[in-house]
């Protein structure tokens, strides 16, 4: 029985997920899906510029693996643009490098890194805050739990 495949952390998540050929119809080209990670992994390595060391390391996976999503990520992109595909940017295994909190006194809802140790609303100042995972608010996978102090 193969390991379960890990979530690798995504700090950003694309604005603009779907690109097609000039001159072509939606309805005419194939799609080629690119994973959130398969982004995330081009974007730190191609435009922040990090060593593949530092990017494993942020997306929390190992250096083997992280050759092995760019490899897969660039591969589907020169596919794309040399028949003339679809970009479809969806999907994956990924969770976000951040965790949702609500104000409980000035209803503020505000995201934090996970690295972050904070539990005060950057609004009002309130540390009467909640989890939004804790609290059924936000429904993400959130390994972080905030108690009230």
């Amino acid at each position: 029985m193969p390991r379960p495949v890990k979530y690798r952390r995504v700090e950003n998540l694309p604005e603009y997920t779907y690109f097609i050929p000039a001159g072509r119809r939606k309805c005419e080209v194939e799609d080629i899906i690119i994973k959130v990670e398969e982004l995330e992994a081009m974007r730190l390595k191609d435009i922040e510029g990090l060593k593949q060391e530092e990017c494993a390391e942020k997306m929390h996976v190992s250096r083997q693996t992280f050759q092995n999503i760019i490899d897969s990520a660039r591969k589907k992109i020169a596919t794309a643009i040399i028949e003339g595909k679809a970009i479809n940017i969806t999907g994956g295994n990924y969770t976000r490098n951040v965790c949702q909190f609500k104000c409980i006194d000035c209803g503020n809802i505000y995201e934090i890194k996970y690295e972050e140790d904070r539990n005060m609303c950057p609004k009002c100042g309130s540390t009467n805050v909640m989890c939004g995972r804790k609290n059924n608010f936000c429904h993400k996978v959130c390994n972080r739990y905030i108690e009230k102090r």
